[in-house]
């Protein structure tokens, strides 16, 4: 099929190779034999999907947080098909956005590990 590259932003036709459920190689006319092939002629195959504007883990202006936390978030956009979050980072009035994504930063890194 053809394959979104994102590192060009274009379409290309290519193989996909999945070695113990992960992708293991992309590249034009593999030779590797398959235990299972999937025929994407004519699809597009493209990655999971991206929310690009989330909330989660956000502190309203008087400090409550009634948004869900990185790790429940996540596993749900995951069961959805998505891949990819980008929350939304809530900057008050007289905070620098470099502190409010810092901040964002240590409270996913708590529910990665």
């Amino acid at each position: 099929g053809l394959v979104f590259l994102d590192s060009d932003c274009r379409l290309e036709r290519r193989d996909i190779g999945i070695r113990d459920g992960r992708i293991s190689c992309i590249s034009s006319g593999l030779q590797e034999s398959a235990c299972k092939e999937i025929d994407a002629q004519g699809l597009i195959v493209l990655p999971g999907g991206v929310d690009s504007h989330c909330h989660i883990e956000q502190k309203t202006s008087t400090g409550l947080t009634p948004c869900g936390n990185f790790y429940g978030n996540s596993v749900s956009a995951l069961c959805g098909g998505t891949t990819t979050i980008i929350p939304f980072a809530c900057q008050f009035r007289g905070e620098r956005i470099r502190d409010t994504v810092a901040e964002y930063r240590k409270l996913a890194a708590k529910s990665a590990s």
